[in-house]
């Protein structure tokens, strides 16, 4: 029995350290959070239980290392702890309870509750006031001396603000993203070629060990700060204290911190927050509790590995289990075949799911996927829900993947044998041109109103178009022809195809849809070259110059133009009128540069396309929404709702004589 138990204690050892190797040192993480909490929880009660089997290099005693080749290892003043985490209202009880007996019965005391950010933790060193080290938490002891992709995160103040500043001080806090900007950096790396980041957390740590400050950067990282380590300076003597000190100083500490009285006041903010937390515009993954007087944290104390005053309760995953009915495949507009499952709807996250994706069918194989099977979803805020494993095995039949395209019949392939996608390579298949007719008539690419997916279907179906040039050949009576289309109706979509003649030049090359390139690139492109002539005949070294058009899209750039088809395709919609140039831009200003604009009401001087472009011109993100995100809301005449929301928001509203003033 004693071997059995000790070879046991061996796997969940060697389990848990890979799982580590996978997170801190790789930063891709294997598993969920939950099951690596089951795992080290498991691991715990064994060498509980048989402490004769406890070793001092196991998981259970000692922080996870994760130093990185590259960078320097510092040494924290002050140990940085994990937390213990609990899942349950009772477990945050019994913890409550934990401190009562520690403290005395008849002790007096507060909690502060916190959000818990789910980013990377950092330790920021300062001497007088000034900024010296960023360090990541490492081993706890030490950690990796990342100031220099530290001191790009602008919430980091350099110097601290006010008089009689500590000698010597550390901050704690939690460097993140963004949701929105973890968005664009995947898009961005979907571009390229790139394999994408699993969250915000994982392209934060991936950023951080970066070796090149300039693209961390450019991945506009953020920062809260949240705790005390060494300290020497002024008295502090609580948590409260030491949040409405950060603000003096400078330091970007988060509003929805609360000083509860009691657990229940503790359990009911937590709650809270369960429910609001997708109103954020981070991810959060819980609530931190502390003790709120210092001298109180003090004499509670600390185990092995954790501070005895402070917990993390952390949110359910939002997963859900169900069955699994069908595996369908969907065609995509570059020919890639996409499976995604058919699922018995359930609820999740307060959504009610019947379709998940399933990226690839090497992740069918990897799951072991079968019809029939019982598996587990996960949804995470307003991402597509993905089947994450198998948890029983009902299904009778592997899953084979079609030799077929589905919506053409001809033969699926990979093109080279290390890729992941099967594409269909008929470029007459239906499915293909249905997908490329949208995007190119999209709201991003041409914006063609009128032109959407049940339009188009008719239009292919009945042969009207086979090809993006033959939109502009459609004639009225064609139109007429189709399912719920009057006169008004047709003429509407002819002057909508007719406008979008005059699009830009970026618009029109990410309308093409050629592979890797996105919005942001094609504004690259165009910006670049000026002329469709010029960007046609551009040499992949050409291309390769340029410092935001990585070496994949480069190549799928310089490919797309050589090919006969495309030739073809420019030289038509070329003599169809579409406009081939990009007006050179004419805004020299960075006064926009990583700042986000968004218009409402009638522009007097700009067509909204226009206003767009100028703000991309000028390094800034234009957003057709309003939200705390924003920089500046450009109101025109008869502003509406997001006129209202600024207001509500506090985002700075200004006129349009102001916007253009701003981008001389």
């Amino acid at each position: 029995m004693s071997v059995q138990i000790k070879e046991k204690i061996e796997k969940l050892k060697e389990k848990i350290r890979k799982h580590d190797y996978f997170y801190y040192v790789l930063s891709q993480p294997s598993i969920a959070d939950k099951e690596y909490d089951d795992l080290i929880r498991q691991l715990i009660e064994l060498e509980n239980k048989y402490p004769q089997y406890r070793a001092e290099d196991s998981p259970s005693q000692r922080l996870s290392s994760g130093i990185s080749e590259g960078f320097k290892t510092v040494k924290h003043s002050a140990g940085m702890f994990s937390l213990d985490n609990t899942y349950s209202v009772e477990e945050l009880k019994l913890w409550d309870e934990r401190v009562r007996k520690g403290l005395g019965k008849d002790a007096v005391y507060e909690y502060m509750a916190e959000l818990k950010f789910d980013g990377v933790s950092v330790n920021l060193t300062y001497v007088k006031g000034k900024f010296i080290v960023g360090a990541t938490r490492g081993d706890g002891a030490c950690g990796e001396d990342v100031t220099a992709n530290i001191k790009t995160i602008r919430a980091i103040p350099l110097a601290l603000l006010g008089k009689d500043l500590a000698d010597f001080m550390e901050i704690r806090g939690e460097a993140y993203m963004d949701k929105k900007d973890f968005l664009n950096v995947n898009q961005e790396r979907l571009e390229q070629g790139e394999v994408l980041f699993a969250n915000p957390r994982n392209a934060t740590s991936g950023s951080l060990k970066l070796l090149d400050s300039n693209l961390v950067a450019k991945r506009r990282l953020s920062f809260f700060a949240h705790s005390l380590g060494s300290y020497q300076g002024q008295e502090i003597n609580t948590q409260n204290d030491f949040l409405a000190r950060l603000k003096d100083w400078g330091v970007r500490a988060n509003m929805h911190s609360a000083l509860c009285g009691n657990i229940d006041a503790v359990i009911d903010y937590c709650q809270k927050w369960q429910n609001r937390r997708d109103e954020l515009g981070y991810e959060i993954d819980g609530i931190v509790i502390k003790v709120n007087s210092f001298a109180q944290q003090k004499e509670l104390g600390f185990t092995a590995k954790s501070p005895r005053w402070a917990v993390a309760y952390k949110f359910p995953a939002r997963q859900a289990t169900t069955e699994l009915l069908e595996i369908n495949v969907f065609v995509g507009r570059t020919g890639v075949i996409t499976p995604t499952a058919v699922l018995k709807p359930v609820e999740c996250s307060g959504v009610m799911i019947s379709n998940a994706t399933l990226h690839n069918f090497d992740e069918i194989g990897r799951l072991g996927l079968r019809v029939g099977d019982r598996v587990l979803i996960e949804r995470a805020g307003d991402v597509i829900p993905k089947v994450v494993k198998v948890v029983e095995q009902k299904g009778k039949k592997a899953y084979n993947i079609p030799a077929s395209c589905p919506a053409c019949g001809e033969k699926i392939i990979k093109e080279k044998a290390e890729d992941v996608a099967y594409r269909c390579i008929n470029s007459d298949c239906p499915a293909q041109l249905e997908r490329a007719l949208l995007h190119f008539a999209g709201r991003d690419a041409l914006d063609i109103e009128g032109l959407g997916e049940a339009v188009i279907a008719q239009l292919v179906k009945l042969k009207l178009l086979k090809s993006l040039a033959d939109i502009y050949k459609l004639k009225p009576q064609e139109l007429l022809g189709l399912e719920l289309f009057k006169e008004k109706k047709a003429n509407n979509l002819l002057k909508a195809i007719q406008k979008s003649k005059a699009q830009s030049l970026a618009r029109l090359i990410f309308a093409l849809g050629v592979r890797h390139v996105g919005q942001k690139a094609a504004y690259t492109l165009a910006n670049e070259f000026l002329t469709m002539d010029k960007l046609r005949q551009a040499t992949l070294e050409d291309l390769d110059k340029i410092p935001e058009i990585g070496n994949v899209m480069a190549a799928s750039v310089a490919d797309y133009f050589k090919l006969s088809q495309s030739k073809k395709l420019i030289q038509e919609l070329k003599n169809l009128g579409l406009n081939m140039r990009q007006e050179a831009a004419k805004f020299k200003t960075n006064k926009l540069t990583g700042r986000t604009v968004v218009f409402t009401g009638e522009l007097a001087e700009f067509s909204r396309t226009q206003a767009e472009e100028a703000v991309r011109r000028c390094g800034g993100i234009f957003s057709s929404s309003v939200s705390s995100k924003t920089d500046f809301l450009v109101a025109g005449e008869s502003a509406g709702s997001k006129f209202n929301k600024a207001k509500e928001l506090g985002v700075k509203i200004i006129s349009e004589r102001q916007f253009k003033e701003m981008i001389k």
